[in-house]
């Protein structure tokens, strides 16, 4: 073979590699063709599948550059909206088909506080009302919720938690975050609510000392109460195995119609039909913040708030067709 021949031979194999082994932009368009074929025939948009895999590259770029913030609470709004919102909207949209009303309750600037019933076994309702104050609110808030150190201390549960903006259920912090402006969610039947029997659903357990209106009060923002119905049928608690709790450390153990008795696909929740309304907003900034230390007042607030939702359950169950529909 010739020098020449040899020549030419090389730049024959270097343009087979280069057809052979394309680079990434050919394999990101190839991926993203072959989604959009799939989309079609699943019958969904495929330039919405283009959107999805835009945002998700520039997630993974800006995630790699170190170009997003953390707040000193730990909520990481870049992964909120990119990663955490998209994984619950199933969820939100088709399993438990969410319907909100009274969003307009919720101011479009500014602090409030909403405080919402709880209940389901496993707490999916706090999830769901943060896809709700941020999908159906004209202005996209987040709701930074108050959680209990359990789920801090949980692995895995806990990070997630605080890179989607909630913190430790105390005072300070919720004064805090309510001085700055934000959206705080907070639950006050706790355990009590999640972990009553199926028997007693609907039924508001007892709101604790009311330091959550001593935290509106003192931070002169209005509280939205909030009722939320279907999450009471996703796991339908039967029984509760205390022995087994305490030895796991967990506040209650429970025993549904598919849990434990189908291992793990008893975890999938029924899909029940869901409703949460904002009621209209209670003003506190006319009592002024030193009535966070009157003590009657707090628990006359409290029990109006807590009387408020349960109303408000008694007439959305009246107003529901059905559990699942």
């Amino acid at each position: 073979m010739t020098d020449a021949d040899a020549a030419a031979a090389a730049r024959a194999a270097a343009a087979s590699s280069t057809t052979v082994v394309p680079g990434v932009e050919d394999l990101v368009k190839a991926a993203v063709s072959t989604l959009r074929v799939a989309a079609a025939a699943a019958g969904i948009d495929p330039s919405d599948v283009e959107d999805t895999v835009a945002r998700t590259l520039a997630f993974v770029r800006r995630r790699i550059d170190a170009d997003y913030s953390i707040d000193t609470f730990g909520f990481d709004e870049d992964f909120t909206e990119n990663v955490a919102l998209p994984l619950l909207r199933p969820l939100y949209k088709s399993w438990f088909r969410v319907e909100v009303k009274g969003i307009e309750n919720i101011p479009a600037t500014g602090g409030a506080l909403v405080v919402a019933n709880h209940s389901g076994t496993v707490a999916v309702d706090s999830l769901m009302t943060q896809v709700a104050v941020h999908d159906a609110h004209p202005q996209h808030r987040f709701l930074r919720g108050l959680g209990a150190d359990l789920v801090f201390r949980t692995p895995f549960l806990g990070t997630f938690a605080r890179r989607t903006g909630s913190t430790l259920a105390s005072n300070p912090d919720a004064e805090r975050l309510l001085r700055g402006g934000e959206i705080v969610g907070v639950w006050p039947e706790g355990f009590k609510g999640v972990g009553k029997p199926f028997s007693e659903r609907y039924k508001l357990q007892r709101f604790g000392r009311g330091g959550f209106v001593a935290a509106a009060l003192r931070s002169e923002v209005p509280i939205v109460p909030c009722a939320i119905v279907g999450a009471e049928e996703i796991y339908p608690m039967i029984g509760n195995l205390k022995t087994l709790a305490r030895l796991i450390g967990a506040p209650y153990f429970p025993v549904t119609p598919t849990f434990p008795l189908l291992g793990p696909l008893g975890l999938i929740p029924l899909p029940s039909k869901w409703i949460i309304e904002f009621g209209p907003p209670i003003d506190t900034s006319v009592l002024g913040p030193d009535a966070a230390d009157d003590p009657m007042l707090v628990f006359d607030l409290t029990d109006q708030v807590r009387e408020t939702i349960q109303q408000s359950l008694y007439s959305l169950l009246m107003q529901r067709r059905s559990v699942f529909f």
